[in-house]
């Protein structure tokens, strides 16, 4: 069988996506907190930037993938308005309920599906925008999913792809000393589940880097590809433009 990375761990392709599920299933209940404790509560302007980004209209039509407890997905939603669309997708059932459950306390009923992000159940060129945010690190085949966003967008559409990235060299010792040092001990205290937030860590050195990730959408299809750095480098925003 092919072989993949978990983190460090060499793991087979088809256990990959398992393991990846068992993580989000265990920190669901605490992921939104525990977002706002280990960034300092700026994975918000992060997103708030990518919403920026994103400038949806009025009537257009957007997916978000990975969306887990939709926080991009309710923005979304206030900018293409009545007229518009928000896909919310997650390919974690507890995460998307989570999701789903928040969105219903706002006020905000959204379809809402699980799918695998390498094999998406919608038709092609007919998104104005899809995006997906802290998602691609953990997919299998990020050259697959990459070409499926593109295949369901519509020529002239965004992709905004929201991830860790690889962070400016002044930075690197303080990062590695947080991430590996402190943030187990975060996801621990809070989720009751260092091992998941120990792989949070790992899978981030083990994603593309800025130039490679643009690279790879390159390869899936992009016309026009740009990055922006966030906060050093720990996070970049590549922005895509289908042909």
């Amino acid at each position: 069988m092919n072989t993949t990375h978990f983190g460090f761990e060499s793991v087979d392709e088809a256990d990959k996506s398992r393991r990846v599920r068992g993580v989000f299933d265990s920190v669901a209940s605490r992921y939104d907190i525990m977002n706002d404790l280990m960034s300092m509560g700026l994975h918000r302007a992060w997103k708030a930037y990518t919403v920026m980004v994103a400038n949806l209209k009025e009537g257009d039509q957007a997916l978000d993938i990975a969306g887990g407890t939709g926080d991009l997905a309710l923005a979304f939603a206030k900018q293409v308005g009545k007229t518009g669309r928000v896909v919310h997708t997650d390919i974690n059932e507890a995460m998307l309920r989570t999701g789903r459950d928040r969105l219903l306390d706002a006020g905000v009923v959204l379809p809402t599906t699980v799918c695998d992000a390498e094999k998406l159940p919608f038709a092609s060129n007919h998104f104005d925008l899809v995006s997906v945010a802290f998602g691609l690190r953990n997919m299998t085949h990020k050259d697959k999913a990459l070409a499926e966003m593109n295949r369901v967008l519509k020529p002239g559409g965004k992709l905004l792809v929201l991830e860790f990235s690889k962070v400016a060299p002044p930075l690197e010792k303080v990062y590695d000393w947080y991430s590996f040092k402190v943030l187990p001990k975060l996801g621990q205290l809070v989720a009751k589940d260092a091992a998941s937030y120990k792989y949070l860590a790992e899978s981030i050195r083990m994603h593309p880097g800025q130039e490679e990730l643009k690279a790879l959408m390159g390869e899936a299809g992009f016309g026009h590809v740009d990055y922006h750095n966030l906060a050093g480098g720990i996070v970049a925003l590549h922005v895509g433009i289908k042909c």
